[in-house]
């Protein structure tokens, strides 16, 4: 059977929109599956293809229930939680056995994170597209993109009628889809002899990780950077996990501190775990450790009073107080223990910031040897803990950092030779 664009959509309120985008995409010669995600109404304004649509019934099954149970549930959430779930096993089941060609999903807020849950199952590089009236910028994007390659188009009208405006931006999601069919690709596995390094970055550590990713260039090893903004260290550590990179530089990682006071750039439970736990060699440094992200103006009552740095008009940046410090010492720690790889930890002490030196308005060395003390006495004996006498955003100390992976890479290679 042919590959397909999986359209995903409650046909019940959005039947008459997915016709329209099914029959554009049909007519620019992509084929097309149209898959029911409603779960209380008949399909409006469509009519499914036999043997070739999925009925929401059909669906329903890829997770377990019937459409009889979904409707069952109890709550509209638990009925939305279940077709989720469906869609996911859906086009997972799908993908493996060569039927799905990209996913697009049009919808408001439920339609919208369940197209987008069911996209997040596709490698990097298979088409996926979402359209809808809550892809504004006004409202949170993480269930909209989570740590994929999802395309977000904000439908501008909501998806209810085929006036001028919603056919001119489906218009275009269909031309984008057949482009990305036809010349888009999915991420390759590595090639033999690919040294491709992950590396984590901010606007804080930019100056360093630059001159960490020339050095490392001379060596013959390609850095791969990631924005640590809450998004970039999770995408990072998944393709690490994939099996991506021959090892990482985690040289920035804030993203272990926002969790503890609810900043944006928050990494999750498992950030700093997961490429010790594949067994990957890893250089890591505590950049940008010291400080959480807020939007301009949104910073919580309990931090009000604290230092501050407008990194820009639209960030503010906190400075962590001590027992912060000492807490993200434990976690450091804690986590960094789990690794079956080898582990090297670096840490400058002249500062973790741009605004963390000598004089600058996060300087505060006894919190930061603090955290440098608790990591010293919890961290196992068998990962070194390096100190330089440099700021974080030092070129020269982000070179150090690069020889010190390009050192243990070369161990490495010895021992296995």
């Amino acid at each position: 059977m042919t590959a397909t664009v999986h359209i995903i959509g409650t046909l019940d309120t959005k039947g008459a929109e997915i016709a329209y985008l099914r029959d554009r995409l049909e007519a620019l010669g992509v084929p097309t599956t149209v898959v029911d995600s409603g779960i209380l109404g008949e399909p409006v304004g469509i009519s499914l293809r036999p043997g070739r649509d999925i009925g929401r019934g059909e669906a329903a099954t890829y997770g377990g229930f019937t459409i009889e149970q979904l409707r069952g549930a109890g709550s509209r959430g638990k009925a939305v939680a279940g077709m989720r779930e469906a869609l996911k096993a859906l086009v997972r089941r799908r993908y493996a056995e060569g039927l799905v060609a990209g996913v697009v999903s049009m919808g408001g807020a439920e339609g919208a994170v369940m197209g987008a849950a069911t996209m997040m199952q596709l490698p990097l590089g298979v088409p996926k597209v979402l359209v809808s009236p809550i892809a504004s910028g006004k409202h949170y994007f993480d269930p909209l993109v989570g740590t994929s390659d999802i395309m977000v188009v904000h439908s501008v009208v909501d998806i209810l009628g085929l006036n001028p405006i919603a056919t001119t931006v489906f218009d275009n999601v269909a031309a984008a889809l057949k482009g990305l069919v036809e010349y888009g690709h999915v991420l390759p596995p590595p090639k033999p002899g690919d040294r491709y390094v992950a590396v984590t970055m901010l606007g804080n550590t930019t100056k360093a990780v630059m001159a960490l990713k020339e050095r490392l260039a001379q060596a013959a090893d390609e850095a791969v950077l990631f924005p640590s903004n809450g998004v970039g260290g999770p995408a990072m550590e998944e393709l690490a996990e994939a099996g991506y990179f021959v090892g990482v530089i985690d040289y920035t990682t804030n993203e272990i501190y926002d969790p503890m006071t609810g900043g944006i750039h928050d990494g999750g439970p498992d950030r700093l775990k997961r490429v010790g736990l594949a067994g990957l060699p890893q250089v890591v440094v505590p950049g940008c450790i010291d400080f959480c992200v807020f939007h301009a103006g949104t910073i919580p009552p309990a931090l009000q009073g604290r230092p501050v740095y407008d990194h820009n008009p639209e960030y503010t940046l906190v400075r962590a107080s001590k027992d912060e410090m000492i807490a993200l010492g434990h976690i450091f720690a804690e986590r960094l223990n789990l690794a079956r790889g080898p582990v090297l930890i670096a840490v400058p002490t002249q500062g973790l910031s741009i605004p963390n030196h000598p004089g600058g308005v996060f300087w505060d060395p006894e919190a930061d040897a603090a955290f440098l003390e608790v990591v010293r006495r919890e961290i196992r004996p068998d990962i070194p803990v390096l100190t330089f006498d440099r700021h974080v955003n030092d070129p020269a100390f982000g070179v150090e950092v690069a020889e010190l992976f390009i050192d243990l890479m070369a161990q490495l290679d010895r021992k296995e030779g």
